[in-house]
């Protein structure tokens, strides 16, 4: 069980799902109650935080290294996908989109931000709507650029070229039916 807890070293990326892709800088020993307890320490430089884990607890809270070249490749092949849209309440699926967002699972955010998506000839999106669309890219341009060793920027351009390349296709269908 310690062997496959301690899974994560100091300068390893890794998946936190509620906050995305951090860098474990320090493994951290410390007495709470006269237990002792071991810690990742995790610092997300964009949200300029830190958060302490127990290694006890990283396998039950979801933290996950970065995902395969395969789990990109599927995310980035779900990007191109037709848009789902569905007729809820805005309210319910804003809870639907955060819940994707927070499992960390990388499929489900690519399909937040296919979803939320909008062309510059599409109409304007709503504030939030905007707001849970950021949130997911960031978080998907943040997974893949650790993984490609860019920076979040270049990322982001990747992801909105593949997003605006599908939005073409998907148009051109529509136009033709």
């Amino acid at each position: 069980m310690a062997a496959k807890a301690l899974s994560f070293d100091v300068g390893d990326y890794v998946v936190y799902p509620k906050h995305g892709v951090g860098r474990v800088v320090e493994l951290q020993s410390t007495e709470i109650a006269g237990t002792s307890l071991d810690l990742y320490v995790l610092r997300f430089e964009k949200e300029k935080m830190t958060l302490r884990v127990p290694v006890a607890k990283a396998d039950s809270v979801g933290m996950r290294k970065l995902s395969s070249d395969k789990t990109m490749k599927d995310a980035l092949e779900t990007l191109k996908g037709k848009p789902k849209v569905k007729r809820t309440m805005w309210s319910r699926r804003a809870q639907e989109y955060e819940a994707k967002i927070n499992s960390g699972d990388l499929t489900s955010i690519a399909e937040v931000v296919r979803d939320l998506f909008r062309p510059d000839d599409a109409p304007e999106q709503s504030y939030s709507e905007r707001q849970i669309f950021e949130a997911a890219s960031s978080r998907l341009a943040r997974e893949l650029a650790a993984m490609e060793q860019t920076d979040e920027k270049a990322a982001l351009a990747k992801i909105l070229e593949v997003l605006n390349k599908a939005a073409l296709i998907h148009h051109k269908a529509k136009e033709a039916a």
